[in-house]
């Protein structure tokens, strides 16, 4: 199994904590409100916590954070990441919901990747699933699809793992270009909640055909 550090105290966070806890998985929470990632973990049962800016204990360090606080967070940590496999989970929506705050033919994941330590390995992951999905772990009894891009073989397949130990299901999108096209499934999932399917309660994955 994985050890984990989760920066973030939010209901992203709360959610993969819970199942990475569940997988047998070391889970690390680190917030800047060191009461509440106290009573995070404390609800949680079974994960530690940790201090901002110190060298995570993970191996694979989750940004569970708005997107601009991601970059902030990759930016203060530094060096301190070096080596660590960095999941981002954020989505750089603009504040009207209809477009991105990254560069054109760039992504958040991307723009993050240029601030982590050269020895580091950002993998974009999770940013497809509603935080109460995530929680419940399936739909219609079928395991959640999680897709991931990213440009290092050995990082991705530590995170498939990661995964696969959460019991969901990994899905390879390819380079960490593709997290361009992750964000915008994110976008078009916030458009079906303000336009038609009004809630949160769904998921988008991948249907074999035998």
């Amino acid at each position: 199994m994985s050890s984990i550090s989760i920066i973030g105290v939010g209901n992203m966070a709360g959610a993969l904590a819970e199942r990475a806890l569940a997988g047998g998985n070391a889970v690390e929470i680190i917030g800047r409100d060191p009461a509440k990632a106290k009573e995070l973990a404390a609800s949680l049962g079974g994960a530690t916590v940790g201090t901002v800016g110190a060298v995570p204990a993970g191996d694979i360090v989750v940004l569970a954070v708005p997107y601009t606080g991601a970059k902030a967070v990759v930016s203060e940590y530094g060096d301190a990441l070096q080596g660590k496999v960095i999941i981002d989970l954020t989505n750089p929506v603009s504040p009207d919901v209809q477009s991105f705050v990254t560069p054109d033919e760039s992504s958040g994941a991307q723009e993050i990747a240029k601030d982590a330590p050269a020895d580091a390995y950002v993998v974009k992951a999770f940013n497809t699933l509603f935080s109460n999905v995530l929680a419940a772990g399936s739909t219609e009894g079928r395991p959640l699809d999680v897709f991931i891009a990213g440009d290092d073989a050995k990082a991705k397949a530590r995170v498939s793992a990661f995964i696969e130990s959460l019991g969901l299901r990994p899905r390879d999108t390819g380079q960490l270009a593709m997290a361009r096209a992750l964000e915008n499934v994110a976008l078009m999932q916030l458009g079906l909640v303000a336009h038609s399917v009004k809630h949160t309660n769904f998921s988008l994955g991948v249907g074999i055909l035998s």
